[in-house]
C-alpha cells in the first residue's frame, strides 16, 4: 500500500477556486485567525480562546487511562491525545491507573478491571457494543470521568461524544450520559468507478481505487467513527463485475483493515451478472443450482480476506443492470441467492427499490411500490429493500416514498443522497438536514397516527430486528473532501441523523458550526440561519411548489424544455406537463392514481388541490395557470413569486456570509465566498430561464407578471 500526503495540495484547489494571487493576499489580511483547507473538518480540535475555559476543562482531563492495549483502544487514546492537545494546548498523558483528579478512564468491563469493578456490566449491556455511558463518578477514591461500553465500538464513539462536548462548549462536571444507536446498520455508499471517477461525485476522485490509497483514509474512517457511521461500501452500485475479482478483493482487505480498528465494516456492490461474466456459467438464474454454488464459493473467498465483510449491495434490473427479472424472476429469488450465500458468515444484502420499468405503470414513482410491496415476506431474513427518500430519485422535495410503512414484513433501509446530486452539486450551500428530518418526521399513517418513517426503519413500528440507513456519500480527494465546505455538514448530519433521527436539524447544525467554525455567538447564529434557511431556498429558485425534475443530463442547470429521446421518464416534460392548459402531474383518481398508494388520511387531503399543501400541489395536481392559491394569487403569480423570493434569497445567504469577513479563517472564507457568488448567479438563471419557459404557456392567464 503506497500512501500520499493530501497536504502537499492543500492550496492548489483553493487556488483553482480563487485565484492564488487573491488567495494569498486574502490570507496576508488575515489577523488572529489560522488559515484552514477544510482539512479538517469537524475534527480541527481547535483551541479554546478562554484561559479560565481550557483550565476548567483541564481539571477533568489531568490523564487518560485506556485499557486494553488493542488496535481500537490504542484509536481511543489517541484521539484523546489528539483533541485535548488541540482544545487545551496541553499534553494529556496516558497513565496506567487513575490520578489524583480529573483521569479519563475509558474501556469495557471485560477488558478494564476499573471499569468492571464499577458494577454497570448488566446496564452497559443493556444499551449494547456500540452504546455507551459517560459519567462522572469516583474510581478509587479518585474523581474521575468514565467512558464505558460493552463493546470497543461504543468506548470509541463516547470518546468522540466527550471531546465533542468540550469541542460545543458543554460543562464536564456530573455528567450521567446514556446512548445508544437507534439504527444497526449505519452506511456510506460511496459511488466509486474502478477507474478513479465517481459517479455524482463533484469533490475529486475517488479514496479508494486509483493505484495508490491515500493516508488520507485514516482520517476519512476518524470521522466517520466520530458520527457513529460503521459501514461504507466502496465501490458503484452500477458495479463493474472486476470488483469480485481475486486482486481486487485483496484491495478491499487492505481498505477493510485500515477501518476496521474505528468500527467500520467494508461493503460491496455487486453486479447481478458476476457469475456469468467472472464464472463463465452460461445463466445468472437465481434458481439455478451452478449460480447459487458460484455465489457461496466467491462469499467464502471474499470472507477469508474481509472476515468482518458487511454484504453486498445490488442495484438490479433498474438502468440498464442486469437482475433475476431477466429470467423471469423475482426480486425476491435474486436478493435470496446472494443472502443464502453471505448468511453463514453473517452478512446481509441490501437489494436497492430504485426501480422503475416502463412496462409497469405509465407514472414513474408508482413503480417500485408495484413491483415490491407484492414480495413483502418473500425475502430472506438478512436482506434490507434499500429505498430512497422519495418515490422519484432525490429531488429537491418529493414526498416520502410509499414503501415505507407498506412493506412490514421486510426490514427497509432508508436511502439518503448526501452527494447533491440535484441539489446544486459542490457548487451550492444547501444543509440537507431539514430535507432529511422532513422524510423522518413524516407519519405513514401505517399502523394509525404517529407511524413516522423513523420509526419504520429503526424497527419500532413492525417489531423489525434488522435496521439502517445508507447516504449515497459525497466524499473524494479534494483537500477538503466534499468539494464545497458547506457541503461537509450534510456528510455531519447524515451520521448524527443515522446515530438518532430524533435530532433536530438546528442542534445538529449548532454542533458543526462550533466544530467547525467557531463558537462566537455572531458567527454561530449568522451560519446557522444559512444552513437553515438554504434548502428551502433552493426549492423556491429550482424546482417550487411540487415541480420536479426540471433539469437536463447533468442534473445541475435549469432545463424545463428537455425531452430525453432516450426515455420520456428521463424528460423534463414529463414531469411538469406545462402546455396552455395548465401545468403539473395529476397523479389523484383522476389521473395516474399515485395517491392511492399512500394510507388514509393522505390518500384523500392530497387527492384534492385544496388540502393538499403547496409546496407538494404540482406533485399531486395538475391545474390551469389562473387557479386560486391559499394566498389568494393565481398558480402563476404565485410561481413567479417563489422564483423571484429564491433568486433572492440566494443573494441573501450571500450577504449574510459577507458579514463574517474577519470572524472566519481568510481562506475558507474566500473559498465559501466564491460558491455563493455562483450560487447567486445560478439562482437568477434559475428564476430567468424557468420562468420565461413557462410564461409562453400562462400568458394567456397572466401575461404581464415577469414585467411586475
Amino acid at each position: 500500500m503506497t500512501l500520499v500526503n493530501p497536504l502537499n495540495t492543500t492550496l492548489r484547489t483553493r487556488c483553482r477556486l480563487v485565484g492564488c494571487s487573491t488567495l494569498i493576499a486574502a490570507m496576508a489580511l488575515a489577523v488572529g485567525l489560522r488559515a484552514e483547507t477544510g482539512y479538517d473538518l469537524w475534527l480541527r480540535y481547535a483551541r479554546l480562546m478562554d484561559p479560565i475555559q481550557r483550565a476548567s476543562y483541564r481539571q477533568s482531563a489531568i490523564a487518560i487511562v485506556v485499557q486494553p492495549r488493542s488496535p481500537t483502544s490504542e484509536v481511543i487514546a489517541a484521539e484523546l491525545a489528539r483533541g485535548l492537545r488541540g482544545l487545551l494546548g496541553v499534553d494529556v498523558p496516558r497513565a496506567v491507573r487513575p490520578r489524583s483528579d480529573g483521569t479519563v478512564i475509558v474501556g469495557t468491563p471485560s477488558t478494564s478491571p476499573l471499569v468492571a469493578a464499577l458494577g454497570w456490566t448488566d446496564a452497559l449491556v443493556r444499551l449494547g457494543d456500540e452504546g455507551y455511558v459517560i459519567r462522572s463518578t469516583s474510581v478509587g477514591g479518585h474523581a474521575a470521568t468514565v467512558i464505558a461500553s460493552a463493546g470497543e465500538a461504543g468506548a470509541l464513539y463516547g470518546a468522540f461524544h466527550f471531546l465533542r462536548l468540550i469541542q460545543t462548549r458543554r460543562p464536564l462536571a456530573r455528567l450521567d450520559i446514556a446512548e445508544r444507536p437507534r439504527l444497526e446498520r449505519r452506511l456510506l455508499n460511496h459511488w466509486d468507478n474502478l477507474d478513479g471517477s465517481i459517479e455524482r461525485g463533484y469533490a475529486g476522485r475517488s479514496l479508494w481505487w486509483p493505484d495508490r490509497v491515500d493516508q488520507r483514509l485514516r482520517d476519512y474512517a476518524r470521522a466517520n467513527a466520530s458520527i457513529g457511521i460503521n459501514g461504507a461500501s466502496i465501490n458503484s452500485v452500477n458495479a463493474n463485475p472486476q470488483s469480485l475479482t481475486t486482486p481486487l478483493l485483496e484491495k478491499a482487505a487492505g481498505i477493510a483493515g485500515v477501518l476496521r480498528p474505528y468500527g467500520i465494516r467494508v461493503y460491496l456492490a455487486a453486479n447481478f451478472a458476476a457469475p456469468k461474466m467472472l464464472g463463465s456459467l452460461p445463466t445468472d438464474d437465481p434458481l439455478d443450482p451452478a449460480v447459487a454454488r458460484w455465489w457461496r464459493a466467491k462469499a467464502d473467498e471474499i470472507y477469508r480476506l474481509v472476515p468482518d465483510f458487511g454484504g453486498f449491495v445490488v442495484k438490479a434490473n433498474s438502468e440498464g443492470q442486469p437482475g433475476p427479472q431477466d429470467y423471469g424472476r423475482t426480486h425476491a429469488d435474486g436478493a435470496n441467492v446472494l443472502a443464502d450465500a453471505v448468511a453463514p458468515h453473517g452478512g446481509i444484502v441490501l437489494w436497492r427499490a430504485f426501480v422503475y420499468d416502463e412496462a409497469v405503470d405509465p407514472d414513474r414513482v408508482k413503480r417500485a411500490y408495484a413491483e415490491f410491496v407484492p414480495l413483502d415476506g418473500r425475502f430472506r431474513e438478512n436482506v434490507f429493500a434499500q429505498v430512497k427518500n422519495g418515490p422519484l430519485d432525490f429531488q429537491p422535495r418529493e414526498p416520502f416514498h410509499p414503501l415505507f410503512g407498506a412493506m412490514p414484513r421486510t426490514p427497509l433501509m432508508a436511502e439518503l443522497q448526501i452527494t447533491q446530486e440535484y441539489l446544486g452539486q459542490a457548487n451550492h450551500l444547501v444543509y440537507l438536514a431539514p430535507m432529511w428530518k422532513e422524510v423522518l418526521d413524516a407519519d405513514t399513517y401505517a399502523q394509525g397516527p404517529g407511524s413516522l418513517v423513523a420509526k419504520v426503519i429503526d424497527g419500532s413500528l413492525d417489531g423489525q430486528r434488522r435496521t439502517g440507513i445508507a447516504g449515497v456519500a459525497n466524499t473524494g480527494r479534494d483537500v477538503n473532501w466534499s468539494g464545497h465546505d458547506f457541503a461537509q455538514a450534510n456528510w455531519y448530519a447524515f451520521g448524527r441523523l443515522a446515530w438518532d433521527p430524533g435530532l433536530s436539524a438546528g442542534a445538529i447544525a449548532d454542533e458543526w458550526i462550533r466544530m467547525t467554525w467557531g463558537d462566537a455567538p455572531d458567527v454561530v447564529a449568522t451560519i446557522r440561519s444559512i444552513m437553515l434557511d438554504s434548502r428551502e431556498a433552493f426549492v423556491h429558485y429550482t424546482m417550487p411548489l411540487g415541480l420536479h425534475h426540471v433539469i437536463g443530463g447533468d442534473h445541475y442547470a435549469p432545463m424545463p424544455e428537455n425531452t430525453d429521446p432516450r426515455r420520456a421518464d428521463w424528460s423534463a416534460t414529463y414531469y411538469h406537463r406545462a402546455d396552455a392548459s395548465g401545468i403539473g402531474y395529476d397523479r389523484t383518481r383522476r389521473g395516474s392514481g399515485a395517491v392511492d398508494q399512500y394510507r388514509l388520511p393522505l390518500r384523500e387531503l392530497w387527492n384534492d388541490p385544496a388540502t393538499t399543501p403547496d409546496d407538494l400541489l404540482l406533485w399531486f395536481h395538475r391545474l390551469p395557470w389562473d387557479y386560486r392559491m391559499k394566498s389568494g394569487r393565481t398558480l402563476w403569480d404565485e410561481l413567479v413569486r417563489s422564483y423571484r423570493r429564491g433568486a433572492d434569497e440566494a443573494k441573501g445567504l450571500e450577504t449574510r456570509w459577507r458579514t463574517l469577513h474577519g470572524k472566519v479563517d481568510e481562506e475558507r472564507y474566500q473559498a465559501v465566498l466564491a460558491r455563493l457568488r455562483r450560487q447567486t448567479e445560478d439562482a437568477a438563471a434559475w428564476r430567468d430561464k424557468c420562468l420565461r419557459y413557462f410564461q409562453a404557456f400562462s400568458k394567456g392567464s397572466a401575461s404581464d407578471a415577469l414585467s411586475r
